[in-house]
């Protein structure tokens, strides 16, 4: 099953994420408004409707909102408003940078992995282009993950005809800066990244943060006496990558792009972040 179901006041609510961790680990990070449209329901009830939508890849008018609220029942418009005021203001981001302050101390860093994904879009909109390989439009954005797979951060997404290497200097330090920002220091990791960011700008932006880069020769680069560091055993480790990039497809809304707003985007990346270390971070909760 995708989500797990509490019974609550004879009737069935889905929850994707235990609710009293959404209650103590995303809702704190909410600003309550301070005019207009007010609040009528638990937040925690409203960010669960949003992560049904994340995990399931349902429409917006499609939201079963009668078996995703408790008591008062919001339609899917008023879910939807929330969750456009918040990514517009990066809630979400700012959340994931406080989850990962509050459990640095659980990270593997060890090493970390780096890749891009290039993702299908569906409707169109901001950032989007047609892909070669792919053969269809995509947008595409850089990932960062511990040893374990758990995704630390992302770039911002650039339209799908740009390369991994596009705006690298640019979009590295939004990266970092992610981990800079939850107290995590990114002088002397260890990153692995396959050949495709094997170039001088990527190299000197890893070493002006004073990071190892651990970059996969590219053979159109030549590897005839490069004095690179490179070390083939510890890159074998980036099997993990693939781990992470299996864990963000399960939520069906980031499989397939159909939000057309870069922030919409973003934000259910973040959350996909959250909800993934979280789980990691509380077993014992279901």
């Amino acid at each position: 099953m995708l989500q797990n179901i509490i019974i609550s006041k004879s009737t069935l609510m889905y929850s994707v994420l235990d609710k009293d961790i959404i209650k103590t680990e995303i809702v704190p990070h909410i600003p309550l408004p301070k005019r207009g449209f007010q609040v009528t329901v638990p937040l925690e009830e409203i960010i669960n409707a949003i992560l049904y939508k994340l995990k399931t890849g349902v429409q917006w008018h499609q939201l079963p909102v009668k078996a995703l609220f408790e008591d008062v029942v919001l339609s899917w418009e008023s879910v939807y408003y929330h969750y456009r005021k918040w990514c517009s203001n990066a809630v979400f981001k700012q959340c994931w940078i406080a989850v990962l302050r509050k459990n640095k101390s659980m990270l593997d860093l060890s090493s970390v992995d780096f890749d891009g994904s290039h993702t299908s879009t569906l409707r169109g909109g901001e950032e989007v282009e047609y892909q070669g390989r792919k053969k269809r439009k995509t947008t595409n954005a850089l990932y960062l993950s511990d040893r374990q797979g758990l995704p630390l951060a992302i770039s911002n997404p650039v339209a799908g005809n740009h390369n991994d290497l596009y705006n690298i200097e640019v979009q590295f330090e939004v990266v970092t800066s992610t981990l800079k920002d939850a107290d995590i220091a990114v002088e002397g990791l260890f990153l692995n990244a396959d050949a495709g960011f094997d170039s001088k700008e990527f190299r000197l932006s890893c070493e002006k943060k004073e990071i190892n880069a651990n970059i996969c020769f590219n053979k159109r680069n030549g590897n005839v006496d490069r004095e690179e560091y490179f070390d083939q055993e510890l890159y074998n480790q980036r099997y993990t990558i693939e781990r992470t990039n299996a864990w963000m497809d399960s939520f069906r809304s980031l499989l397939n792009r159909f939000d057309t707003t870069v922030s919409s985007w973003l934000g259910f990346n973040y959350l996909a972040f959250i909800i993934i270390a979280l789980k990691k971070f509380n077993p014992k909760k279901v």
